[in-house]
């Protein structure tokens, strides 16, 4: 996003977090509500573009935001989204993006509050996990032609009472609701807006055996130290890395794999 975007998407999640600190305001509810606008806007086109045209007074769009909602959604959501649309949008789609993250932040809240966020954070790292390793499974997930109900059905054997309530309507909104993105990028946004629902960064750790609790704590103790933020760490285990560690944290890896030292070597023999 740009700075416009940015700036009022910053604004519209200061306003969910002063609505989601009251106890009176049913953040489940309301994540389902924002997501049922996500659907609007992003299936009508003419629509969005009239909410961020930056011609339009910011009231206008308000109001006509507010017609449109009234009775459709409660009142916390329609307000949410009165108030977004006050704002200046770099690009009408931008709209669409965030309230589409505050509905998933919004589920995260709520998750919090039952004191499942820790859950809901590792199983969709797991459940991503589950996705990249089987071909079948992305496929079935991500085919064009399958009705929402068949994957539906689909999530419901594959996370049916084995997760959190949460995690299975934030991956069933991601798998009905792509909106253009690929499935594991979906999937790893909605691990990070967890992991920043507590105030802590992200560590896929890759190792060639499990890591014990003693080194969990050191490597998290010095990934902390190293970004001056506290991290959570996705763990994984792949005999291929054949030893050590292997880090991501956002974009930026940090490798001390032996196949990767074996790997560096063939390089520099070959040059």
């Amino acid at each position: 996003m740009n700075g416009a975007s940015r700036e009022a998407l910053a604004a519209a999640r200061e306003r969910l977090d002063a609505l989601t600190d009251s106890t009176s305001v049913d953040a489940g509810k309301l994540a389902e509500e924002l997501a049922a606008v996500t659907a609007l806007l992003d299936r009508e086109v003419s629509l969005r573009r009239v909410l961020t045209d930056p011609a339009q007074p910011g009231e206008a769009k308000a109001e006509l935001a507010g017609r449109l909602l009234r009775g459709q959604v409660g009142g916390p959501a329609a307000d949410l989204v009165s108030g977004m649309v006050r704002s200046r949008w770099s690009q009408p789609r931008d709209l669409v993006d965030s309230v589409e993250e505050l509905s998933a932040l919004a589920e995260l809240t709520a998750a919090q509050r039952t004191g499942a966020l820790d859950d809901v954070e590792d199983e969709l790292f797991r459940f991503g996990r589950i996705v990249e390793s089987s071909t079948g499974l992305r496929a079935a997930l991500t085919d064009r032609s399958a009705t929402v109900s068949a994957k539906t059905a689909l999530l419901n054997q594959l996370l049916g009472g084995r997760a959190e309530p949460a995690t299975e309507r934030l991956v069933a909104r991601l798998v009905t609701q792509p909106r253009g993105r690929s499935l594991e990028s979906g999937l790893q946004t909605l691990s990070r807006l967890a992991a920043a629902r507590r105030d802590r960064m992200v560590a896929v750790v890759t190792s060639a055996v499990p890591l014990t609790d003693a080194q969990k704590r050191r490597l998290g103790a010095a990934l902390a130290k190293l970004y001056g933020h506290p991290m959570h760490l996705n763990l994984d285990v792949d005999p291929e890395v054949l030893g050590g560690i292997s880090v991501r944290v956002g974009d930026e890896i940090i490798n001390g794999t032996v196949a990767d030292r074996l790997a560096e070597a063939e390089r520099r023999l070959a040059g």
